[in-house]
């Protein structure tokens, strides 16, 4: 399957990478003023306030209801709330090189996750050698012969928690929050709300106080909030509107060229010959298990007779083990939610 022969989405696309990959020395920055939640809690309110304002603008709402919330508030919990405050508390002792790398194998514990916990997604042997592929990167990334331990360890360990954070709120925005019919930019200011509202609760009972707030600071969580919390998702949809989720999610093989770039240059950080070895092959691990997934589909498409675009996340899921209109082989796959922000 070629790209879209609309190249409007290339821009944005290199835009929200950029700025993707920024996010981390933003947070390196912002660290040396400010505890880790309150990191976390300027970035999801200052996204918030962005995309409320771009719903504003729209003239849209909020979601309604007591259940949506609910959900929202779980999803917020899970790719939000715990991992930014994750990141941000590794980043307190590890590189954003060495941190963005490790927010590259999302893909990899989102397809682990995704296998073991959805009872459609059986695993097939290509499936199974891109995620022992991806497995084998990561350890390479946490270099066991250098020896573990100290405060490094305990800053990847934290990195590795919040992609893991990740990899479960994805497939549950999947399963609970996908085809409603609020727009995903709505959805998305619904969690940073509810991620919000967590957060300032955690930084009351923490007594997340800052440090000192430098000029440095102050523009670090600028960007961190309003570009990478708040532009990034407008972006992300965009890129979805105009090239499929497809796309829009291979912006995962870009961030950590940017992140690894804007450490070395910017911060003078340094890097590992394994750090970039281990990344770019837990890269390959997950293209190797995208690419069964979309042989499953052409597979899909070729018994059903269409011709669509497979969405971010396939196959579709099924609430009972009794098929549904939508999931028999005579009716196209349901449409995946837009990429969520995860950096």
């Amino acid at each position: 399957m070629g790209l879209p022969r609309d190249r409007s989405w290339q821009l944005p696309f290199v835009a929200l990478a950029a700025i993707w990959g920024a996010s981390f020395l933003f947070i390196k920055v912002a660290v040396e003023d400010l505890p880790p939640v309150a990191v976390a809690l300027g970035r999801v309110a200052l996204g918030a306030a962005v995309l409320l304002a771009v719903l504003a603008a729209r003239r849209e709402a909020l979601p309604r209801g007591r259940v949506v919330w609910a959900h929202l508030a779980v999803a917020a919990a899970l790719v939000n709330a715990v991992p930014f405050t994750l990141f941000a508390a590794g980043e307190e002792h590890v590189s954003s090189v060495l941190a963005g790398i490790w927010n590259a194998t999302t893909p990899l514990w989102t397809l682990a996750v995704v296998t073991i916990a959805l009872p459609e997604e059986r695993p097939t042997r290509a499936r199974v050698a891109g995620l022992a592929v991806g497995f084998a990167g990561v350890l390479v990334v946490l270099g066991p012969w250098r020896g573990l331990g100290g405060a490094e360890l305990e800053g990847q360990l934290l990195c590795g928690a919040a992609v893991i954070g990740y990899a479960l709120g994805f497939p549950y925005m999947r399963r609970f929050l996908s085809g409603r019919p609020e727009s995903g930019v709505s959805i998305a200011a619904g969690h940073l709300v509810c991620a919000t509202a967590m957060l300032a609760v955690a930084a009351a009972v923490t007594g997340a106080a800052p440090r000192g707030l430098a000029t440095d600071t102050v523009g670090a969580m600028l960007g961190l909030g309003v570009l990478g919390t708040g532009l990034a998702y407008v972006l992300s949809f965009a890129i979805v509107r105009r090239a499929g989720a497809t796309t829009a999610t291979s912006v995962t093989y870009l961030i950590p060229l940017f992140s690894t770039a804007l450490g070395i240059a910017v911060l003078g950080e340094s890097l590992t010959w394994n750090q970039p070895v281990g990344g770019a092959i837990a890269l390959a691990g997950i293209a190797l298990s995208q690419h069964a997934m979309r042989l499953r589909w052409r597979a899909w498409q070729a018994r059903a007779g269409v011709s669509q675009q497979p969405p971010a996340a396939w196959p579709p899921r099924s609430r009972s083990p009794r098929p549904r209109p939508m999931d028999t082989a005579t009716s196209p796959p349901r449409r995946a939610a837009p990429p969520s922000a995860s950096r």
